[in-house]
């Protein structure tokens, strides 16, 4: 296939990366060129990590990288794709205004998508002239680590659409859970209900971030703990999902200030340096505040 993924950053890298490295031929397209290479840099970055740890050869990073173009033009980002992933920020508006934007400049048969974590898909759709053709692909951080895609069926999605995206999860190696399209979806409602209620745990002083962690890691056999897992997937993010949810779901998602707070630092979380934990080279090498004195 050949697929356009709207949106450089860590999501649109990565869905960039995965669906290359399985042979289709990819388009990432952002607003300006320094966007753009910067997506690329870090799928070569992943790429030779891959390599240092055996899991990738030299001549797949070459083929993958070999598939790979960047765009800034819609029109020419899109011509000929037949499957286009929208991969922005987690705001409605923008998601919806770069949607509408894709729909006019494709082909009628070609399927859109939307990687959400938690925004409703058929809110998306309503800007749709043709909103049968449009599904969610949640995919997970690190996109080229983690198996798992979600797919969210939205209430004009059709079969052929749900299909299609199955048969693309499955090219590429992923493992296709398909879920209605609901507040918070499956894993995303699931996820920040167990992270939410860490963080009020270290609000209210039960135990240290990296307690709570090693409490999930080896008494439940998570691979991450809830806390860390926030930084990683980011702080501010993890306040948007939990806002919505509180809007739509009621007030068990409401978010603790002790997340607020950290959020108006700009205490994100792995991006910034600093969440829960203290990172270096992608890496938690302390706790944050009070607990890591």
């Amino acid at each position: 296939m050949r697929i356009t993924v709207l949106g450089a950053g860590t999501m649109g890298h990565g869905i960039t990366q995965v669906s290359a490295m399985a042979g289709h031929d990819v388009t990432l397209r952002d607003l300006d060129d320094d966007l753009v290479a910067d997506g690329i840099d870090a799928i070569e970055s992943n790429l030779d990590g891959g390599i240092e740890r055996g899991k990738v050869t030299e001549e797949e990073k070459a083929e993958t990288l070999g598939r790979i173009s960047g765009e800034t033009d819609l029109e020419t980002a899109v011509d000929g794709s037949d499957l286009v992933v929208e991969a922005v920020p987690e705001k409605v508006d923008l998601k919806k205004n770069v949607l509408s934007e894709a729909e006019g400049a494709v082909d009628e048969d070609v399927v859109l998508a939307t990687n959400t974590s938690s925004l409703s898909v058929t809110e998306l759709a309503s800007t749709l002239d043709r909103p049968g053709r449009f599904v969610g692909l949640h995919f997970f951080n690190p996109v080229h680590i983690m198996s798992l895609v979600e797919i969210i069926v939205a209430e004009r999605t059709t079969d052929r659409t749900r299909e299609f995206a199955v048969d693309y999860v499955d090219s590429i190696d992923k493992t296709p859970v398909v879920v209605r399209d609901t507040p918070g979806f499956a894993s995303s409602r699931l996820g920040v209900a167990l992270g939410v209620e860490a963080i009020r745990m270290v609000e209210e002083g039960v135990a240290s971030p990296e307690d709570i962690d090693n409490a999930m890691e080896l008494g439940y056999n998570h691979p991450m703990g809830p806390l860390e897992l926030t930084d990683v997937v980011g702080l501010d993010v993890r306040l948007d999902i939990l806002e919505y949810l509180r809007e739509e779901l009621g007030e068990r998602f409401k978010p603790p200030q002790l997340l607020k707070r950290k959020v108006r630092a700009d205490k994100n979380g792995q991006k910034s340096g600093e969440g829960f934990y203290v990172w270096e080279d992608g890496e938690p090498v302390a706790m944050s505040g009070e607990w890591g004195n």
